[in-house]
């Protein structure tokens, strides 16, 4: 190891001697082999495991006995052991791991092809040339033009990133922006997110981000190390890392979180100022670390998973509490039910796994729960999570609930014994999306993470998961009768109708609670909406199935008051008899105004042309604290403008 300082040269031999008068890294060839020319970066960025030319030009031939080497260095304190210090030869020399060869010889200009190993480690090098004189060596000055990056290779067949399909290469590294998908399963909206990892600043943000999180050099090389670094620094929950989660509707020291287009900000923010950043997130957190993944060469996808379950307890038991008159039992229950979550894929090698559970892999940022002392979750395989091989690294047992829990009802008596009464197994994770190859539309890929529900694979997954010690529901309850259905039509009023059918032979009367709250995304109470007491229903006997409605009317007025970012109506129907009782529950998401956007002008580069942001508020009263950001990666940076009327026309300059 040596300092970047000039270190002592060997001794003159009469001006003869050999030295170095220009280094051309070749930038334009090599960024175009190795797919980084779209990278904002003066330097040269280059793919591990893959060739890349470098051309010194000397100040005289070379003669038969002249010998050098180039040298790539990387950290405070390089070593050739840890892999951080590499000498790349061009004869029968013993050099470094790297392979070195002479492509082309013309006068006094070499140009050479080095090839970095399929697991180099992954960030900025240094690159000096060495001259052997005598005992010594003559080595360049200290060029920071002649530094590059080196990224993890999809394009490589040894790189444990290699993904062989060029069409999902493109959109999984080189895509630079996509769509997270929200709402609710009956009805999906998308989101539109700009990665930005071609962006000026983002490459070294994203080594910075590494560097703030003190992960040695030597294993930034090492695929899972540097995902599951990764999925802890995107939050701040315990490492300062980039973002920090708020789910409170109080975004007042910060950015709420539906105000972010991309990750670009996000992250320029945090490498300038080394703090983290409000306020995030699922999606935003699902971004963030998209862009950090796709930046150092990892294909990566975010996912949204659709009723997703936060199981407290490690088991595949959502438990939701409710009191003797089936109101729930908010203060009691500690899972919850998120209307929808989204995380990140990462395909790699598994070679710390069983043959099989390579691929796409599970990798959360969202602070949930520790792994391994820290708030991160995976890799874990996606065909383990389906197998029901959760005893793997790392974190599958989490992901496995989170799209397979049984969602248990419990009546809490007045001495606090709970009960179960009734059991759900299907309405856990509804669907699986993610963005579908070279077009915005949802690909469900819900058939990857679990089959078919009641199926004999499902049922052999589930026994499974069991002998690996997760705890599932097998309470013994009675055939019940009685169903709920919950119909929600929405305008500027909510109609809300209840089904009540009798499935038996004799007649029931029902005694009914209903229950509304305004809830956050993630299943959490923001305050009570509305109660209705008991109300008594009896159902007669009929040759087909008999069915009672009951209709609930909801103004506007009475609900918009109360609703704020990602904030929705929550409705849950609870139905007793003397020996049954049944639950439903309802979430209803607001649609938000649409936009429409226009382009005017040449789209040329260097030339001036306009976007048209078009919204209409189709409430009857005015929207109030309007923000309006758009950004366009490669095009313009964030711009924001703020609007306190019920209509608005933007145009901004791009």
């Amino acid at each position: 190891a040596f300092p970047d300082a000039p270190t002592a040269r060997a001794p003159a031999d009469g001006g003869t001697h050999l030295s170095v008068q220009n280094v051309d890294m070749c930038q334009q060839i090599n960024e175009l082999q190795h797919n980084t020319a779209a990278f904002d970066n003066p330097n040269l960025v280059v793919r591990r495991g893959q060739e890349f030319l470098v051309r010194v030009t000397f100040n005289r031939p070379l003669a038969q006995n002249d010998d050098f080497q180039l040298e790539f260095l990387i950290g405070e304190n390089p070593s050739a052991s840890r892999g951080s210090l590499v000498a790349v030869t061009f004869n029968s020399r013993l050099g470094g791991p790297w392979s070195g060869r002479l492509v082309e010889s013309q006068g006094v200009t070499m140009t050479l092809g080095i090839t970095p190993t399929p697991n180099a480690i992954v960030g900025r090098f240094r690159m000096y040339v060495a001259v052997v004189a005598g005992t010594g060596m003559r080595r360049t000055k200290r060029d920071g033009t002649t530094d590059l990056y080196v990224l993890f290779n999809a394009w490589c067949k040894d790189d444990a990133v290699f993904l062989p399909n060029e069409a999902e290469r493109n959109e999984y590294v080189l895509n630079d922006h996509g769509v997270m998908y929200q709402g609710s399963f009956e009805a999906v909206t998308t989101r539109d997110w700009v990665y930005g990892q071609f962006e000026r600043g983002i490459l070294d943000t994203c080594i910075y981000i590494l560097d703030a999180s003190r992960m040695p050099i030597n294993d930034r090389g090492n695929i899972i190390k540097t995902v599951r670094m990764g999925s802890a620094m995107i939050n701040a929950q315990d490492d300062n890392g980039v973002c920090v989660g708020n789910w409170s509707d109080n975004y007042s020291m910060g950015r709420p979180p539906t105000s972010w287009t991309g990750s670009v900000q996000i992250l320029l923010q945090y490498a300038k100022t080394g703090l983290p950043v409000g306020y995030a997130q699922c999606w935003v957190f699902a971004g963030v670390l998209n862009t950090f993944l796709r930046t150092l060469g990892i294909p990566a996808r975010p996912v949204t998973n659709f009723v997703s379950a936060h199981d407290n307890n490690g088991n595949l038991k959502t438990d939701l509490i409710c009191l003797p008159d089936g109101l729930p039992d908010y203060n009691n229950t500690k899972d919850c039910i998120w209307n929808y979550h989204c995380w990140n894929e990462v395909f790699i090698r598994r070679d710390d796994l069983p043959p099989g559970l390579g691929g796409w892999q599970v990798v959360d940022a969202t602070p949930q729960e520790t792994s391994d002392g820290y708030y991160r979750c995976g890799p874990a395989s996606v065909i383990g999570i389906k197998e029901g091989l959760i005893c793997h690294p790392y974190d599958p047992g989490f992901v496995f609930s989170e799209v397979n829990s049984d969602v248990v009802f419990y009546q809490r008596d007045r001495y606090g014994i709970l009960t179960p009464y009734w059991v759900d197994k299907d309405y856990i994770g509804k669907a699986v999306y993610t963005k579908s190859l070279g077009s915005n539309s949802p690909n469900n890929i819900t058939q990857n993470y679990k089959y078919l529900p009641g199926s004999a694979e499902d049922k052999r997954t589930m026994a499974r998961s069991e002998e690996y010690g997760v705890e599932r529901n097998h309470s013994e309850l009675p055939e019940t009768t009685l169903s709920i259905i919950i119909n929600v039509n929405l305008g500027q009023e909510v109609n809300l109708q209840v089904d009540f059918n009798n499935h038996s032979d004799v007649p029931k009367t029902i005694r009914a609670n209903l229950a509304c709250s305004v809830i956050f995304y993630t299943g959490v109470r923001y305050l009570w909406l509305l109660e209705i007491t008991p109300v008594t229903i009896m159902m007669c006997v009929r040759v087909c199935v008999a069915v009672k409605s009951e209709m609930v009317k909801l103004t506007a007025n009475e609900y918009m008051p109360y609703l704020g970012t990602q904030l929705c109506l929550h409705f849950i129907v609870t139905g007793q008899t003397e020996d049954e009782s049944v639950t439903a529950i309802k979430v209803l998401e607001l649609q938000i105004p649409t936009l429409t956007v226009t382009l005017s002008g040449l789209c040329r580069v260097q030339q001036e042309m306009f976007a048209n942001v078009t919204f209409t508020n189709p409430f009857n009263f005015a929207l109030k604290a309007c923000r309006l950001s758009m950004e366009g990666a490669g095009v313009m940076s964030e711009k924001t403008r703020f609007y306190s009327s019920d209509h608005a026309d933007v145009c901004s300059k791009c």
